[in-house]
């Protein structure tokens, strides 16, 4: 029988992560880099992603590496599995941290739903929810070589739960309906693969808010509606991105894990 730390050990694992040079992919990067695996990450902004790659090899050492792209271009998602072979030569587990967010400042976006528009729509979902089909679709043949594959969807409580309206009165704020849609459609996602893409695991993680200086009303607001009487940080996901991208959960597949401090409760 294996050991705890045998289960958990992400030695000689390639891990890709989306949005790997933000927040919280940045985290479920340390983590994961800390327990051996070697990490690629795709993000927007090059200078974000060296840094990011800097970071860890610093911290954990390793040959990580990053690369430039839009997810909203198809073409260029085309082209991460000969990216990943030219690197690599494989693909063990791969992570979908980057989306749109309400912080985002695109046009039509982050406000009432009379003002939000079709076109930040279809980028919302072109980005937070088809790139997820499509990177899939394309780095399926080396996951497929993988001994222990995993896929990981980020999708979100407002994914899985309405919105409360009342965190938000008087503010000229209100999560996208592109987000809670696109974060919806992320946790079907992951039912439908688990079933169809077996021995590949493929599991959701659903955070609550995290706090990253917004407004104090909407955070003492936020607080008042959570069992734990408080907001999410980055640390609170690397434990449960660390369990769904080993083998510590190895018979684990189709599962929405929500991490939110008790708020959709």
């Amino acid at each position: 029988m294996s050991s705890l730390r045998q289960l958990s050990d992400m030695t000689n694992r390639v891990v890709l992560i989306t949005g790997g040079a933000g927040h919280l992919g940045l985290a479920m990067a340390e983590a994961l880099a800390e327990a051996g695996a070697t990490i690629a990450i795709i993000d927007l902004d090059q200078t974000s992603i060296d840094q990011a790659i800097a970071h860890l090899t610093q911290l954990y050492g390793g040959k990580h590496f990053g690369l430039a792209m839009d997810l909203a271009d198809d073409l260029a998602i085309s082209e991460v599995p000969g990216w990943l072979n030219q690197h690599y030569g494989k693909l063990d587990v791969l992570i979908h941290s980057a989306s749109l967010v309400g912080t985002s400042g695109l046009k039509g976006w982050a406000t009432s739903f009379k003002e939000q528009e079709l076109t930040t729509w279809k980028k919302a979902l072109d980005v937070n929810m088809t790139s997820v089909f499509s990177l899939i679709q394309h780095c399926l043949p080396l996951l497929e070589r993988s001994y222990s594959a995993s896929i990981i969807n980020i999708s979100s409580i407002y994914g899985v739960a309405g919105q409360k309206m009342s965190m938000y009165s008087d503010m000229n704020y209100l999560t996208p309906a592109a987000y809670a849609t696109s974060k919806g459609g992320l946790v079907q996602l992951t039912k439908y693969l688990a079933t169809v893409l077996p021995p590949i695991r493929v599991n959701c993680i659903s955070p609550g808010g995290i706090e990253r200086g917004q407004d104090e009303r909407f955070q003492n607001r936020y607080k008042n509606m959570t069992p734990l009487g408080r907001m999410g940080c980055e640390e609170d996901f690397k434990g449960v991105c660390h369990f769904l991208a080993s083998d510590l959960s190895k018979y684990v597949t189709g599962q929405n894990i929500i991490v939110d401090g008790g708020w959709s409760l």
